[in-house]
């Protein structure tokens, strides 16, 4: 994988992305802040079998990470060829011990890349989603986190969706969820063993009494490979390549949503996946054969 620039931890780098995020990222053009985007005659348009990558980061959450890498065994891809990316620190035992539990898993159209960073990289997101946006040989890359779960026919119908697509970016709109789930819930043991398993997806309701999404953030970005190589992820934003000393709240996808913000329409897209949120309340949150936004440019 391609190493990319990144800069050591200084104490200013979180008022220099408040900075950008309220004032200077609003104002300037956003050209300014990224290479050249391929034009879309030039993008592929990928017919029939295409390889998608999947990227997401982990640490600390290796229990929700099985299920994410469970549901790619649980459910394999057969119109496209998968990549499953995951960043995480050797210092993280739980979730190296599951990466190497399914590492010794061989499954039909599907490549295991699971890539180590030092802390201070992995901790900076936008580090790592360069890195793998510059090296992708992929037609197009999912970025995502790692408790996000792809569940039955997910990436199969994906695959239907963008057959002859040269938008830059996709996202879905609406989610569904849960209702809160309890601290000793079997889906959220701490000490979880590294196993392929799988999960139930009845009594979901639609996130915010139906509200739709309206932005491509945090785990929802499907990428252009073209897009991707040409640009990376922030790379030309320093204030997003700059390691760190803790894992930091992540204000790099919205700032690369931006980049492709340019014209909008909308596209049938049929995603199933399921997303499993871990905080001092817990839910979880499913998305199922909605529209998707599309981002051209």
């Amino acid at each position: 994988m391609i190493e990319t620039k990144t800069f050591s931890p200084n104490g200013f780098n979180s008022f220099a992305i408040q900075a950008y995020r309220l004032v200077f990222g609003r104002i300037l053009p956003q050209s300014l802040f990224r290479d050249k985007i391929p034009a879309e005659v030039d993008r592929k348009a990928v017919k029939g079998k295409f390889d998608l990558e999947i990227v997401s980061h982990c640490w600390g959450y290796a229990n929700m990470l099985t299920y994410q890498l469970s549901s790619f065994v649980n459910y394999p891809p057969t119109k496209l060829n998968l990549t499953v990316t995951v960043f995480y620190a050797e210092e993280d035992t739980k979730t190296k011990a599951t990466l190497d539990f399914f590492s010794q898993i061989t499954m039909p159209n599907i490549t295991w890349n699971f890539h180590p960073l030092s802390k201070g990289k992995l901790f900076r997101r936008g580090i790592g989603r360069n890195m793998a946006a510059r090296s992708t040989e992929a037609d197009w890359i999912w970025f995502t986190d790692c408790d996000i779960i792809f569940y039955e026919n997910c990436l199969d119908s994906l695959a239907d969706s963008l057959q002859g697509e040269k938008g830059s970016l996709f996202f879905p709109k609406e989610e569904k969820i849960t209702e809160m789930l309890k601290d000793d819930d079997p889906l959220l043991l701490n000490d979880a063993q590294p196993q392929v398993i799988d999960i139930e997806t009845e009594n979901f309701s639609l996130y915010e009494r139906g509200k739709s999404r309206d932005k491509a953030r945090g785990p929802f970005q499907i990428v252009h490979g073209d897009v991707a190589r040409a640009i990376g992820y922030c790379e030309k934003l320093s204030i997003f390549q700059t390691e760190s000393d803790r894992w930091r709240k992540t204000y790099e996808d919205t700032a690369f949503a931006g980049y492709l913000a340019l014209m909008v329409s909308l596209s049938i897209l049929m995603v199933f996946f399921i997303f499993i949120m871990l905080q001092k309340d817990v839910i979880l949150k499913i998305l199922n054969c909605l529209k998707c936004v599309v981002i051209s440019v």
